[in-house]
């Protein structure tokens, strides 16, 4: 089992940075590839940043290339998601997902371990 907890959210007026936080426990962190999505007011939850196990090999939606970046710290148990150039758009509940292999999933089946979830809320 893998228990996550994300931390980090607030709201940020557009153009400002936040990071996220995933804080990790249970089973061998190393070994998980993880992966951030996020679910906006009456949309779908998509996919939004995925990362290795080994951290080497990352990917983002279209939408965030450039603005985030995904990262782990396997030392700390703990994945990150830096957030810049926010956009009103990016408003959403951000949710850490665990998977159960070292390499790095786009879909939302391949995580079976979900976080909570943190608010994101960006101004105008």
């Amino acid at each position: 089992q893998v228990q996550l907890v994300e931390s980090g959210g607030g709201l940020v007026q557009a153009g400002g940075s936040l990071r996220l936080s995933c804080a990790a426990s249970g089973r061998t962190f190393s070994i998980y590839a993880m992966g951030w999505f996020r679910q906006a007011p009456g949309k779908e939850r998509e996919f939004v940043a995925a990362i290795s196990g080994t951290g080497r090999n990352t990917y983002y939606i279209d939408s965030v290339k450039g603005r985030f970046t995904i990262s782990r710290d396997n030392a700390k148990n703990t994945v990150y998601l830096q957030m810049n150039s926010l956009k009103l758009e990016d408003t959403a509940v951000y949710y850490c997902a665990a998977s159960t292999g070292l390499a790095a999933q786009l879909r939302e089946a391949a995580y079976p371990y979900w976080g909570q979830g943190t608010q994101v809320t960006v101004s105008s």
